[in-house]
């Protein structure tokens, strides 16, 4: 039933008893069983069967000469039932051989399950092979290290990624494994009770997986994750990754504890006595700890205050410390005192030291004690391809990157509590700008800030977006666009905060969502807006450069490239710039943005472009297409076409293109957003819809998300003016859309 999460764990034992039974069965039918024996390893050996796992089996033998034929009636049977095998046979010297030798042997032989045949075979292997593991453990680990620490490399983190590797990611089932066999060194505790359940609820993702695939697949792709919450019992596919992302970080977290642990206790013992760090906090032993005879019942204020310690000298917490604040530590005053605000301030003033700092207060269960709010987006997955985080793990990140901006703005303090909070609409429906105003105000409230405060606090979380959206979707030459915003910020001091948290906030989002492109255009916007509410006019357009001016006396047609900018000059008529712009993506070059001037009849368009891959083509057949275009000699729509079939198609269903017509945008011309899924050609086909409605595009804003376009398009009709007839408006409307189809 869907709303009660479904554990398949008696299942996997099931099945791995049934396997037991059979593998018996076949020894049985190959061995006397003298001096011979059959181990299980890897998911078979932890009794961990999922429906499409592997068999992995170890002969052990003391050097019977009929062990071939032996290994042959056992694995042949296996083989005929289609079942994947990795198998072995070995002397027991030869076993410890490989083990000290082979990181994968030695991990699968720590936890060596014996199956048939002489049981003291099986014992002595894996005695001696754990004895040797711990007598070499400081090598042995810093080997486990490097490989876990690799293997996150190539997979990334299960926690933030839209298809994890629910074995190989960081936080996934090899980190427990790699915990279990620490443990095994006697060098650290083996995982704890929520590690523990963590696991065990990523075995069910796993093993769901392999029931809706029906294969043996270790990677939860997008279009199985309904089907996969399904069986689970769990509502849709953001409940299971919600779910996940939880376990992935409870994994984490718990493996970064197992390896300071170990180099606590491998590196020697730590310098005695005990560093004060501030009120009732102390580093001893290279963490922060609570000062001797401090209470935390009498004191609320005292977990940020060791937190803000924590971060501040990049020490970590002690998790005893966090035990103990987590039990102990009594509700905090509403609103906030003082000193409780500045310990927030402090925390995420610390830049990056604050990400582990507050990973740890939301593992020990602080976070939504403190901000009961931060509930609602704590584990939230963000289903896109530009989000690098969960959602509180992105706020986070966001406040340590503001910490960087610090100095930019006059209220430091309000760009980290800005940056912290400017997506917790997030955990609500509707627009998450609209409703984080609503519940920020009253986390504002909550922590103590006057009301001046609140309500800038507010206005950034509000239009936190409107800098980078108007910068990448709007014509900056336009004055209607730099006034609109002018009046949105209303002051200096907004318009600086709302800069700053646009970096920051970009950053965090990932490489798609920020780029020197979009940072140069957001400056470029800030600069304006800046100069309009010191009272200045709002800058007129720019003049064309003298390179520009010289090319466009050449008047025949020419293409220049300059690294990322394609200026094309050509004599003026309607559609040259959607016909330069099929040329380009011809040649495989992606149009981030375009704009266009006259000077007389000849027009000059400036692209910014990046190459699909490898280098720019050359600006001379470049030059050359276009002429050709221009002249009617190139069919740039069965080029395009090609190249559209050449892709593969979109592994999910996308959603409906939208096309909008933004009033008030603009004075003179009509501004019409599109989106999209991107695709070749794109600028091309929507250009060429507004050709077939009489229009002329004056300039575009090309912006792509991961897979989805965001272009906005400055159109005007054959005199030069924007649409005001209402069927000619849903006429381009119609049309846009059935060129997107």
């Amino acid at each position: 039933m869907r709303g009660e999460a479904r554990s398949y764990a008696a299942a996997r034992k099931e099945r791995a008893a049934d396997t037991d039974r059979w593998l018996k069965d076949l020894f049985r039918t190959a061995s006397d069983g003298d001096h011979v024996s059959l181990v299980a390893v890897g998911s078979l050996g932890r009794g961990e069967l999922a429906p499409g796992s592997d068999l992995d089996l170890v002969l052990l033998h003391n050097g019977r000469a009929d062990v071939a034929r032996i290994a042959d009636r056992i694995w042949y049977p296996i083989w005929d039932s289609a079942v994947n095998l990795d198998h072995s046979v070995r002397t027991v010297e030869e076993a410890v051989s490989v083990a000290r030798q082979d990181l994968k042997a030695v991990l699968g032989l720590i936890q060596a399950r014996h199956v048939a045949g002489d049981p003291d075979l099986t014992r002595k292997a894996r005695e001696a092979v754990l004895a040797e593991w711990r007598a070499d453990s400081r090598r042995r680990l810093g080997e486990l290290r490097d490989a876990s620490d690799q293997r996150a490399q190539v997979s990334g983190e299960l926690a933030f990624l839209l298809e994890p590797d629910l074995k190989d990611g960081r936080g996934g089932l090899r980190d427990v494994q790699a915990m279990q066999a620490v443990a095994a060194a006697w060098v650290a505790s083996a995982p704890g009770p929520r590690a523990r359940e963590a696991y065990e609820f990523i075995l069910d993702v796993r093993h769901a997986l392999h029931v809706v695939t029906a294969r043996g697949t270790d990677r939860l792709v997008l279009q199985e994750q309904d089907a996969v919450a399904g069986l689970l019992g769990l509502l849709d596919a953001e409940a299971l990754m919600r779910r996940l992302a939880e376990a992935g970080r409870t994994i984490s977290h718990a493996f970064d504890g197992t390896w300071r642990t170990v180099d606590r206790l491998l590196s020697g013992p730590a310098p005695r006595g005990r560093r004060p760090l501030a009120d009732g906090v102390v580093e001893h032993g290279g963490e922060v700890v609570l000062a001797r005879g401090v209470n935390p019942r009498k004191d609320p204020i005292l977990v940020l205050r060791v937190a803000a310690a924590a971060a501040d000298s990049g020490l970590p917490l002690a998790p005893a410390t966090m035990s103990v604040l987590a039990a102990q530590s009594p509700p905090m005053p509403v609103p906030w005192p003082e000193e409780a605000r500045d310990s927030l301030v402090s925390i995420l003033g610390a830049g990056r030291a604050a990400v582990p700092v507050w990973e740890e207060l939301d593992q020990a269960g602080i976070l939504v004690k403190l901000l009961p709010d931060w509930e609602r987006v704590r584990h939230r997955p963000q289903r896109n391809p530009i989000h690098r985080f969960t959602v509180d793990r992105h706020l986070i990140e966001a406040a340590a990157n503001a910490a960087s901006h610090t100095r930019e703005v006059s209220r430091p303090d309000l760009l980290l509590i800005a940056a912290l909070f400017h997506d917790v609409g997030k955990g609500w429906p509707g627009d998450h700008s609209a409703t984080g105003e609503v519940v920020v105000r009253d986390i504002a409230t909550r922590i103590g800030l006057p009301a001046q405060d609140v309500e800038t606090l507010a206005t950034v979380v509000r239009h936190h977006l409107l800098l980078p959206e108007t910068a990448t979707r709007r014509d900056l030459d336009d004055p209607v666009t730099i006034e609109k915003v002018a009046a949105t910020v209303g002051t200096r001091e907004v318009l600086d905060l709302l800069a700053a948290l646009a970096v920051a906030d970009g950053n965090a989002t990932g490489p798609a969502a920020w780029n020197s492109w979009k940072a140069g255009l957001v400056a470029d916007l800030v600069r304006r807006v800046r100069s309009v509410l010191a009272g200045s006019p709002p800058p007129k357009p720019p003049m064309l450069s003298e390179e520009q001016a010289s090319l466009a006396r050449h008047g025949g047609g020419a293409v220049r490239v300059h690294g990322g900018a394609v200026t094309v000059v050509a004599p003026d008529r309607v559609g040259l710039l959607w016909s330069a712009a099929g040329v380009l993506s011809a040649h495989r070059l992606v149009v981030r943005s375009a704009s266009s001037a006259s000077a007389g009849s000849t027009a000059v368009i400036e692209f910014s472009v990046i190459p699909e891959y490898g280098s720019p083509p050359d600006p001379a057949t470049l030059e050359s297409d276009l002429r050709l275009v221009l002249a009617g000699r190139l069919d740039i729509e069965q080029r395009l076409a090609r190249r559209t079939r050449s892709m593969r198609p979109p592994r999910v269903p996308v959603a409906p293109p939208r096309v909008t017509l933004v009033d008030d945008a603009s004075a003179t011309a009509t501004v019409v957003e599109v989106r999209a899924h991107d695709r070749p050609g794109l600028l091309w086909r929507i250009g060429r819809a507004f050709g077939d409605c009489g229009l002329d595009v004056r300039a575009a804003r090309v912006e792509t998300l991961g897979a989805e376009a965001v272009d906005v398009f400055y159109v005007v009709d054959r005199a030069g003016r924007p649409l005001s007839d209402d069927a000619q408006r849903a006429q381009v409307r119609d049309q846009v859309l059935a060129a997107l189809r």
